[in-house]
């Protein structure tokens, strides 16, 4: 058992990148983390990662020995996994990465619900908005909300979201509301850095498709920030509604060119394209198909 524990504490310092990262993720202290390290390389007979005061970074036998240990681990969580699909209840542990604005706002409240309904899986949550390799960073499971590409992934659907292009009435009545996707040219705009886009606006008009270069006066790798920049009068954001419905509910934000329609994305659970889906990944998908069958930001 002690040699499992070392692997995997190993492997959590080389994806993490640090000994302190890997103890919080493993919720451990860096000292036990470290001696566990330690004492592998002991009982190994050779070191395994090469140690300054700025980086980690692995040994020749390091490489290797990872490449072997992320292969047993994996095996591993399989036979944990194999046990859920003899007995049809899901079981061990569960990686899941989600978008931050979406996994705080939406999926946060639903995971009591999900361990209170299969007491036997363990979940490990990692929040970013940027698009993680499913396979090579060991995720059992995404949340992606985009026009998915990758075919060696396999997905379901659970939701959609609508983009809407909205600012404060206070933005609108200093600056006056644009008439045109054209004029969006001459407007204070907010950018989302991580758009597939980039700065490059796309609308549904009466009259097909149109698209605008804009020059955002900032930008910004997180919905939330742009969300809050516009809420303080600073210019046009182009949001989901999960994230802004509330707003234009409220009033504090309008719909700009109501007209003129942001694009409708998918949200999707992605997961490795794989012969047999685990039970546990398949609990996933039928609970949150069920959660978002009538999402909140619809209802608002």
């Amino acid at each position: 058992m002690d040699r499992f524990r070392e692997m995997a504490h190993f492997v959590a310092v080389v994806e993490a990148g640090s000994f302190v990262a890997a103890a919080q993720g493993l919720r451990l202290s860096k000292a036990a983390v470290s001696r566990n390290v330690i004492e592998l390389e002991s009982r190994l007979g050779a070191r395994l990662l090469q140690r300054t005061t700025r980086r980690l970074s692995l040994t020749e036998a390091g490489r290797a020995y990872y490449g072997r240990c992320k292969q047993i681990l994996a095996e591993v969580e399989e036979a944990d996994s194999a046990v859920g699909v003899v007995t049809g209840h899901p079981i061990g542990l569960m990686r899941i990465n989600a978008p931050f604005s979406f996994g705080i706002a939406h999926l946060a409240p639903l995971w009591g619900q999900f361990m209170d309904r299969y007491p036997a899986v363990e979940l490990d949550i990692h929040l970013s908005d940027r698009q993680v390799d499913v396979v090579e960073e060991g995720f059992d499971a995404v949340i992606r909300i985009s026009r998915l590409q990758d075919s060696s992934l396999v997905y379901r659907r659970i939701a959609s979201t609508r983009i809407y292009l909205c600012a404060t009435p206070e933005y609108l009545a200093r600056h006056g509301a644009p008439d045109s996707v054209g004029s969006l040219a001459s407007h204070a705009v907010i950018g989302y850095s991580y758009s597939a886009q980039g700065d490059l606006w796309r609308f549904e008009t009466p009259d097909g498709p149109r698209e605008i270069q804009t020059r955002p006066r900032v930008r910004t790798n997180n919905g939330d920030t742009c969300r809050e920049i516009a809420l303080a009068h600073q210019g046009l954001v182009l949001q989901p509604d999960f994230l802004v419905s509330g707003d234009l509910a409220s009033g504090r934000l309008v719909e700009v060119l109501p007209d003129c329609r942001g694009q409708e994305i998918g949200i999707y659970v992605v997961y490795p394209s794989r012969k047999h889906l685990s039970v546990k990944v398949r609990a996933l998908v039928d609970f949150l198909a069920e959660a978002f069958a009538r999402p909140a930001w619809r209802r608002a």
